[in-house]
């Protein structure tokens, strides 16, 4: 071990990072070795779905910190290559959320679906620790591929279904929801925050073995919680009906076949493209064909839904530079003081543990007063934020000069605005699309927010293609161009989205909304460190 004399500052705050995650496990032990049922008010339960969750965050933000420079450093791509397939995995993780959570509400119940995708995502991770020699002439870059394959599907499986058993460890009328999915939040970023300081320091100044090998330890660690844990779930996530078994390795080899369809698709991201493009368009017939069959405000709620959703693309699109090119401007072209550029990527989950207590407290305050914004202006300042983000970033590395290493402090604002304009738009979203939507349209719409959010990462991929340049290889100079044209244009929306949110709000139907007897905060399920910032008692 080196001696505590010579530690520079990446070090440090890696010991910070095992500290705290320390202090969680210690936590988590003493609630394991009690014997009363609850735990701070709540179900064991619910504390066995944190850490479960906490450590699959833990594995996957901590390999997507990673990513981007395994793929520009080990395998070789250029920069515009390595963002794009950057783009196309973090846009499947997306989609296939539908594939995994309707055979869980179908067939195998949430929380054989969350064991399988554990597994896949166990699998996942391990591969990713086979490094090969590098260069894409390698052939172990196949392994890479399906590692890839094995996280998409896994994810798939795991994401949203684990959120759902919060809530079935609570009767609708139990008003410890709230609170339930607020803590269960916290699991998310605060295993997204470590994970990405501990993968990332590993990964960069040891070796990318240790850092993926981690994330792989990472994820059994959730596999063993969420298996030792079962008692304590007190029947939450059981499959709807009876399950033969030869269905149920139906099911399973269902799961081993879209690894091996998603194995080939990442690998070819134009096919990717069209594929979105065609069920996209696919996906806006069929709503408008459901929506102008509705009387007149259900049907204008549902024009409403549309625009919310439409606004996707751009954020995600700016939003997730975060982890592509964002990432690699952090390594190459701004003063870090020693620090490796993966552990940036901690910021917005950090922010956002610290932030969105705020935000739940600033929209109560703005609510009782009458002054709260609405949905659509919400969405109109989240715009505006994230574009300010990329001029601020742009102007702070002009002032200082191109040729100059660019002050990390406007790292730290991009990401604060960035997290700001998060906290506007993604949970506000989910709690729109669930308000809104006529009930037999809910799933699907919640599943059309999170296509449009898969689309924005791919979106993201393009863009952070174009900081390459026409030769691949990113400059200063190139991608401070493109976050500028991208900052305006994303300032420039944010001003046509406040112009129309009043007809939009109109749209939205607010006082003639039925309530059907559901506690706010029930449509949290499905949140992540990107959609984090819950704050359950806020109104679209």
């Amino acid at each position: 071990m080196k001696d505590m004399s010579l530690w520079q500052e990446s070090d440090w705050i890696a010991a910070i990072a095992v500290v705290v995650l320390g202090a969680f496990l210690a936590v988590g032990a003493k609630i394991v070795i009690q014997k009363e049922p609850e735990f701070a008010g709540h179900p064991k339960g619910l504390y066995m779905l944190f850490f479960a969750e906490m450590w699959e965050r833990f594995s996957y933000y901590g390999m997507r910190a990673l990513l981007i420079f395994y793929l520009t450093q080990h395998w070789l791509f250029n920069d515009g290559k390595s963002t794009l397939i950057y783009g196309a995995y973090t846009s499947l993780v997306y989609i296939t959320p539908v594939l995994g959570g309707y055979l869980a509400d179908r067939y195998l119940g949430q929380r054989k679906a969350v064991l399988f995708g554990g597994l896949l995502l166990a699998v996942g991770h391990s591969l990713m620790a086979v490094e090969g020699t590098g260069g894409q002439s390698d052939p172990t870059i196949n392994v890479f591929w399906a590692a890839l394959a094995f996280i998409i599907v896994g994810s798939g499986f795991l994401k949203a279904n684990i959120s759902v058993m919060v809530g079935q460890l609570y009767k609708l009328t139990d008003i410890r929801r709230d609170g339930a999915y607020t803590i269960f939040y916290m699991g998310i970023n605060v295993g997204a925050a470590i994970g990405t300081i501990l993968v990332g320091y590993l990964g960069q100044t040891i070796g990318w073995g240790y850092g993926f090998g981690l994330a792989g330890i990472g994820m059994l660690a959730g596999l063993v919680v969420f298996v030792l844990g079962k008692k304590a779930l007190r029947g939450a996530g059981e499959a709807p009906g009876p399950l033969s078994k030869s269905r149920e390795m139906t099911l399973y080899g269902i799961g081993i076949l879209a690894v091996a369809v998603i194995w080939a698709l990442v690998q070819y991201q134009d096919v990717i493209q069209m594929l979105l493009l065609v069920s996209g368009i696919a996906l806006l017939g069929y709503v408008l064909y459901e929506s102008f069959k509705l009387p007149k405000e259900p049907r204008e709620r549902m024009f409403a839904i549309l625009f919310l959703i439409s606004l996707n693309p751009l954020f995600w699109g700016l939003f997730e530079q975060a982890g592509g090119s964002m990432n690699l401007f952090t390594d190459r072209f701004v003063d870090r003081g020693g620090v490796p550029a993966a552990i940036f990527q901690s910021i917005n989950p950090i922010y956002i543990i610290l932030i969105a207590p705020l935000f739940a407290m600033l929209w109560q305050w703005l609510g009782k007063r009458g002054k709260e914004p609405s949905a659509p202006a919400k969405f109109g300042l989240a715009l505006a934020q994230m574009g300010l983000a990329n001029l601020v970033l742009v102007w702070g590395a002009q002032i200082y000069g191109i040729e100059a290493m660019t002050p990390v402090i406007f790292v730290f604002l991009y990401y604060l605005l960035a997290t700001t304009g998060e906290l506007c738009l993604s949970p506000v979203g989910l709690s729109a699309m669930n308000r809104l939507a006529p009930s037999f349209l809910a799933s699907l719409i919640m599943g059309a927010w999170f296509y449009m959010t898969a689309v924005g990462n791919f979106v993201a991929g393009k863009i952070g293609e174009a900081t390459g340049g026409h030769d691949g290889e990113m400059s200063k100079e190139g991608l401070l161009e493109i976050y500028q044209l991208f900052g305006w244009i994303s300032i420039g929306a944010a001003v046509a989205v406040l112009l129309v949110s009043p007809v939009i709000k109109r749209w939205m139907h607010l006082d003639t909304l039925g309530d059907p007897g559901e506690l706010e905060g029930h449509a949290e399920a499905g949140i992540e460190a990107q959609e984090a910032g819950v704050h359950p008692t806020s109104k679209a």
